[in-house]
Order: C-alpha cells, then sequence, then structure tokens
C-alpha cells in the first residue's frame, strides 16, 4: 500500500500544495483536493511539505505563491481558473513570476467551439480562459472550461515547476491523472511504500515503548497512530526501486514482529472481525455471538454480518430477556445461555459480551462501563474470559468493547490453532 511519507534523502524533489477558495476558509467545503494529491504524490515518491489553502485575495494569493516557488521545487495549485472577477489564480502566478498574461488565439477557439457545442454564445469574461504566460503551457481540459496552466520557472536561480488545475475534483482528477501524473512519474526517481501493522491488547503508549528505538530512523520510518480499530504502526520506506523499498520494510516488519508478537493482529486493510473469522475456519470451527447489557447499541452483531463463519446470536438488554428469548431456565447463568445459543446455531464456539453501564455524576453523556467478554464451548464450557471497567463517553462503549471481546477470541483461536482443536475444552 503507498501512503504519504516523512523521509526524505539528498536528492529529495519537495512539493506544495496550496487550494485556492475562500469557501475553504468558511469551512463551507472540505479541501478533498489537498488529501488526493497528496497520496498521489507519494505514490510518486515526491515529498510534500506543505499544503495550505488560501482565499480569493490577489495579494494573498500572490504571495503565497512567491513563497512556495522559493522553497519547492514542485508548486500544485487548484481552484481559481474559473472566469469571474474572484477567479485569480492566473492574475497570481503572473504576479508572483513578474510576467504578463496574454490570449492564446488556439485556446480562444477552442473556449468559443465549447460554448457552440452547447448552443450558446461565450460569455466575453471567460477569455481570461484562454490566457497564459511566457513561461506556461495550456494542460488539456476536455471536460470543462478552464485549461490548467504548466509553468516551468527559474525562481532566485532555482528551477521551478507549477502545475494550476481547476478547484472542481471530477475536473481536477482528470487532468491529474490524464496529464499530469504521467510527466511527473519520473521526476523523483523515487519509490515510497508503506505497509500498516495493527495492534489490539496494548495501548499506544505501551506499544510506542516497546518500539521506541525503531520509531528514530530516518529511511525506513517506523510511526504509531491510534485509530479506530486498535493501534495502527505505519512503516515507510523510499528507494529508488519498489523491491528495494519493500526490502527494506521487511526487515522492519521483521524486528517490529519480534517485540510485538501476537499483540499484532493484521496488516493493512484486515479488520479484527475478518482476522478472526479467517482464524475460526482455518481451524474449521464456526462461532456464534451473545450481548447483553448495551441498550440496543450492537456490538458483536452488526460486526459479525457478512463473516462467513458466523452462525448468528442473541442481542439482549437484560439477562432476563436472553433467557426468555432462548427458553432457558430462570436461573440460567450465561453459561447456560451460551450453551443453549450454540445448540441453536449450530456453532462450536460462543462469545460473549455484557456490560453495566451507569452515569457519572449524573452525566448520561460520561459513564462507567463494567464489561465482561467470555468465550465458552458448545457445551457450554468457559474458555477464556476478561472483566474491564473504564470511564468513556457513551457513544465509545460499544466499540471499546468490541475491540476488547473480539481481540480476546482472536487470542483463544491462536492458542487452538496453536495446541489443537481437540484440545478446545480444556
Amino acid at each position: 500500500m503507498v501512503e504519504p511519507g516523512t523521509t526524505t534523502g539528498a536528492g529529495a524533489v519537495r512539493a506544495e500544495i496550496i487550494s485556492v477558495g475562500t469557501e475553504l476558509l468558511l469551512g463551507t467545503i472540505v479541501d478533498t483536493n489537498g488529501a488526493y494529491l497528496a497520496q498521489r504524490l507519494a505514490a510518486l515518491g515526491i515529498d510534500c511539505y506543505y499544503i495550505s489553502a488560501v482565499g480569493d485575495n490577489l495579494g494573498r494569493l500572490t504571495k503565497t505563491l512567491s513563497r512556495a516557488f522559493r522553497r519547492s521545487d514542485i508548486v500544485i495549485c487548484t481552484g481559481g481558473l474559473g472566469p469571474t472577477g474572484d477567479d485569480l489564480t492566473r492574475e497570481a502566478v503572473a504576479a508572483a513570476l513578474g510576467e504578463e498574461p496574454f490570449v492564446v488565439p488556439e485556446l480562444e477557439a477552442g473556449l468559443q467551439a465549447f460554448f457552440e457545442r452547447r448552443g450558446v454564445e461565450m460569455p466575453l469574461r471567460n477569455l481570461k480562459q484562454a490566457t497564459l504566460i511566457p513561461s506556461a503551457r495550456a494542460i488539456s481540459n476536455p471536460v470543462g472550461t478552464a485549461p490548467g496552466w504548466w509553468v516551468e520557472a527559474n525562481v532566485e536561480g532555482a528551477p521551478r515547476t507549477g502545475i494550476f488545475m481547476p478547484g472542481v475534483p471530477f475536473e481536477m482528477k482528470r487532468m491529474w491523472e490524464q496529464e499530469v501524473e504521467p510527466a511527473l512519474r519520473h521526476r523523483s526517481g523515487m519509490v515510497l511504500v508503506s505497509r500498516t501493522l495493527k495492534v489490539l491488547g496494548a495501548g499506544e503508549s505501551a506499544v510506542e515503548e516497546r518500539v521506541a528505538d525503531l520509531t528514530t530512523g530516518s529511511n525506513p520510518t517506523l510511526a504509531p497512530y491510534a485509530k479506530s480499530d486498535g493501534i495502527h504502526l505505519r512503516m515507510t520506506a523510499k528507494s529508488g526501486s519498489e523491491e528495494g523499498a519493500l526490502s527494506m520494510i521487511s526487515a522492519l516488519e521483521s524486528k517490529v514482529r519480534e517485540r510485538l508478537g501476537d499483540l499484532i493482529y493484521g496488516t493493512d486493510d484486515d479488520t479484527p472481525q475478518g482476522v478472526v473469522d479467517g482464524l475460526a475456519r482455518e481451524i474449521g470451527l464456526a462461532y456464534c455471538a451473545l450481548e447483553v447489557g448495551f441498550g440496543g447499541d450492537g456490538v458483536l452483531l452488526p460486526t459479525f454480518e457478512n463473516q462467513p463463519g458466523f452462525r448468528g446470536g442473541l442481542q439482549a438488554t437484560t439477562l432476563v430477556e436472553a433467557r426468555t428469548a432462548l427458553g432457558a431456565g430462570a436461573h440460567a447463568d450465561t453459561a447456560e445461555i451460551a450453551r443453549e445459543l450454540a445448540t441453536r446455531t449450530g456453532a462450536n464456539l460462543v462469545l460473549a459480551v455484557s456490560a453495566d453501564i451507569s452515569a457519572v455524576d449524573g452525566d448520561a453523556t460520561i459513564v462507567r462501563a463494567d464489561v465482561t467478554s467470555e468465550v465458552y464451548s458448545a457445551n457450554g464450557l468457559k474458555l477464556v474470559a476478561q472483566r474491564q471497567s473504564w470511564q468513556v463517553p457513551r457513544g465509545e462503549v460499544a466499540r471499546v468493547a468490541r475491540l476488547l471481546a473480539l481481540n480476546l477470541l482472536r487470542r483463544k483461536l491462536i492458542a487452538i490453532k496453536r495446541e489443537g482443536v481437540e484440545r478446545i475444552a480444556e
């Protein structure tokens, strides 16, 4: 998987992304262009040093572009290429580079043809979209009226490339993928590759402590991130070839796995539920789920939906409700309920999670959650259990309980795989 990286080398190509539009600063739209371009640059092995947004103001935009040209090898800008008075990117580029725009007859004819195909007369204000400066060439835009600009200029003795594209995402993406990216593909001479290891069963600080010395390298790099599905450890390497980068990643991964062992549950696009399902099916076991006491919040059942090894389950607000639903005795405990559920679903294992949730100091948004996760065999024998208490926002209870329960089942499945299915009840 290719992702943005943080490493640079002596021959690194420095890029900068600028998004233009006052609406970005007002928060009325989100800058998806910047994120898209940053990812695409990383895939090319080009380092993105800065991402910024600037409003439709000629003075501020000119200063922003002047600074970008001084410090970055490639300046990529989206937005401000329309025909209206507040579309000022062309004017700002010309001012930043000290050049005069002029109308290009071929571009003007193309614009005229665009409007003629639509049966309307071209407004005079659109003529600005047919301009260039001496250091620029037009970038084709067959899906819109605004051609892009590709600028090659010398700024304070250094060669600089400027790429200016429309802000409309589908126009920008088409221009980038068809016109710009192929021309940049060999600019850096480097390839950036990333792989992510995913961890459950330890917090971010505990994980980082185990691999602290491995996070200080410059190439490859290792960086921990707390995510909704556990702790991610992103490894990124830069090399002159994909094979070289992958070799660096593999060497680092071996060291990380040696430190963390079974805390690592997967890589890249793996999910906890997908890994659990894969383990269960690998050793020939089916599983079901029982969740009690979460006030209607789905914990396990929605997560396991569409997993091939899942045989169904029961969601109940109380243990009494679970007994009634399964026709169990009035005094049936969780083990007896699990045995009945396994019988009805044909599962070999039952993952049960229950919670006692109470408000903290009368504030219903912050709760104390006492959560118990257990794994039972089909005959109701408790194989493994854990109980934890936390004080968290109410909306986080189901997510945290889910991860703890999934990890408990994952660890038990690993043990069963190592010891043999015949020892499942031991």
